[in-house]
């Protein structure tokens, strides 16, 4: 349960910039509470607690942002398509900033790789980092993104302009393939979220 020590006037007003509905808090401790993809803020005199399986994003939203993050993403089906997940992780100088997985129905592997970069970068403009250094173990979906490689397929390429509408949110970046072990944090947490789904 992430607790982020701050003011909560100014936490409120990014939230509301950001097109989050806060609303009154439930106690007379609360000042104000807001829900966001899944997970709850409860804001008290100086400090906002997020509460939820899935913090990541609304964390984001709270901090001030600014500086560098490391982003690993992997996608993974079982089958092709088949049941599909997706892990991603976003690391700084302090460690992990942010860590999830989860199920995304049906897809093929390189759909779901395509969705777990999306999501990582989702979570780090949130974050509101101006550089990400984003790495993956899919070699199709980083030389596509790059252009080295077509897009033919109409499905990827749509994802493909999805995922370059979120690099404009950094001032730099990069996207750069690793080898499945480097990249093993961000393939756990895919699998895992499959394995909790069932198959």
């Amino acid at each position: 349960m992430p607790v982020i020590e701050c003011d909560p006037d100014e936490a409120r007003e990014r939230l509301a910039g950001a097109g989050v509905t806060v609303e009154p808090g439930n106690t007379e401790h609360e000042r104000w509470r807001a829900e966001y993809e899944g997970a709850t803020a409860v804001a008290y005199d100086d400090k906002v607690v997020v509460q939820g399986g899935a913090p990541g994003r609304l964390v984001g939203l709270l901090r001030d942002g600014g500086g560098r993050a490391h982003v690993y993403f992997d996608g993974a089906a079982r089958g092709n398509p088949g049941p599909a997940a997706v892990g991603w992780v976003v690391v700084t100088g302090d460690g992990i900033a942010a860590e999830g997985g989860e199920r995304i129905g049906r897809a093929t592997n390189n759909q779901a790789e395509y969705e777990a970069l999306i999501r990582a970068l989702e979570v780090a403009a949130d974050f509101g980092f101006d550089t990400v250094e984003i790495r993956g173990d899919s070699q199709l979906v980083v030389k596509q993104v790059t252009g080295a490689w077509n897009t033919n397929d109409p499905e990827l390429r749509e994802r493909r302009v999805r995922v370059h509408e979120l690099l404009r949110e950094f001032d730099d970046w990069s996207l750069g393939h690793v080898p499945r072990e480097i990249n093993d944090r961000a393939d756990d947490l895919a699998n895992e979220a499959l394995d909790d789904g069932g198959s």
